[in-house]
């Protein structure tokens, strides 16, 4: 698939583009977004481990102490999860690195420790330690600016590490719309019982999605994201995406969505934004399946919440390495 990187290409498909259009109306024309730090996403079509380590360099200045480097491990059998191969080559650069998971709140054998463990067994992911950061319970983080959570339960066991490497497998998501580096650190660094049941509800049903879910997933990002501050660095790598989250494993639904390739920043707005707008970039029969499950669940709401909760700039520039 021939893929053109240029901005022009992502923002006349429109569906992000209007979030700046919204900004220009609203300041009588005089744009606010321009004098908006332009943010640095780096991107390789190299799908491999070479391809990973080239933007990893990047953005690695990030990184120092002990570092937590968070992924989805997957359900058993997963087949969408990122290779073992090109995450072992990472974590083979990163000194006093370790790959960091909580249980989950859904039923799976990941709702345990015993059980996490042996699916990490299962999946491949015995070259490498996992802390399952919620073994021992959990801690609040406080969420500066919350409207719904003003803190928010993580896996305890956070507090050990002082940077976090955000590597992600972008694809979609049944409630989310799509999953990526803000998904990974929110849900995904909350406790399995309950970080995960206050962002899911929203007081009085625990699987309540839409725009509420987009925003109280944000602010559960916000209390990651301010606790490590400018100490973060995220990878999305974009392949395998079915319309499915990896907590479907066997389950997700086949993949329709091409690959694209693999984005790193150290600003999150950014990179979730590039993300989605280089979905948003590509023929229709290509896009549709993921544009209509974002699109369905108010999954871009996350975009424009992130920006109101200052996690980042969504003006960026596309770095080719």
């Amino acid at each position: 698939m021939k893929y053109e990187i240029s901005r022009r290409t992502f923002l006349k498909h429109g569906a992000i583009a209007a979030v700046g259009a919204a900004a220009m109306l609203s300041t009588g024309g005089k744009s606010s977004l321009a004098a908006e730090r332009r943010a640095k996403v780096y991107f390789t079509r190299d799908i491999s481990s070479e391809g990973l380590l080239k933007v990893y360099e990047r953005i690695s200045g990030a990184l120092s102490g002990k570092v937590a480097v968070k992924l989805h491990t997957g359900e058993p059998g997963g087949p969408n999860i990122l290779p073992r191969d090109m995450v072992r080559s990472v974590l083979e650069k990163i000194p006093d690195s370790t790959v960091v998971e909580c249980n989950v709140l859904y039923a799976s054998p990941r709702q345990t420790t015993e059980g996490h463990r042996e699916t990490l067994k299962a999946n491949g992911w015995t070259f490498c330690n996992v802390d399952i950061m919620d073994e021992e319970g959990d801690t609040l983080l406080p969420i500066p600016g919350g409207k719904w959570l003003k803190e928010v339960a993580v896996g305890s066991h956070l507090l050990n590490y002082d940077s976090m490497l955000v590597l992600t497998h972008f694809k979609g998501h049944t409630m989310g719309g799509f999953g990526g580096s803000l998904k990974n650190i929110s849900i995904g660094c909350a406790s399995g019982k309950r970080g995960k049941a206050q962002i899911h509800s929203d007081g009085k049903e625990l699987w309540a999605g839409g725009p509420l879910f987009m925003e109280r997933m944000v602010e559960g990002g916000k209390a990651v994201y301010t606790h490590f501050g400018p100490r973060m660095a995220y990878i999305n790598v974009m392949r395998n995406m079915s319309v499915s989250c990896d907590c479907e494993g066997v389950s997700a639904a086949p993949v329709t969505t091409p690959d694209i390739g693999i984005l790193a920043s150290t600003d999150l707005l950014a990179i979730d934004r590039a993300s989605v707008d280089m979905i948003y970039a590509l023929p229709e029969s290509e896009k549709h399946d993921m544009v209509e499950r974002i699109e369905s669940r108010s999954g871009l709401r996350q975009l424009s919440y992130m920006k109101e909760m200052g996690m980042g700039s969504e003006q960026y520039d596309i770095i080719e390495v």
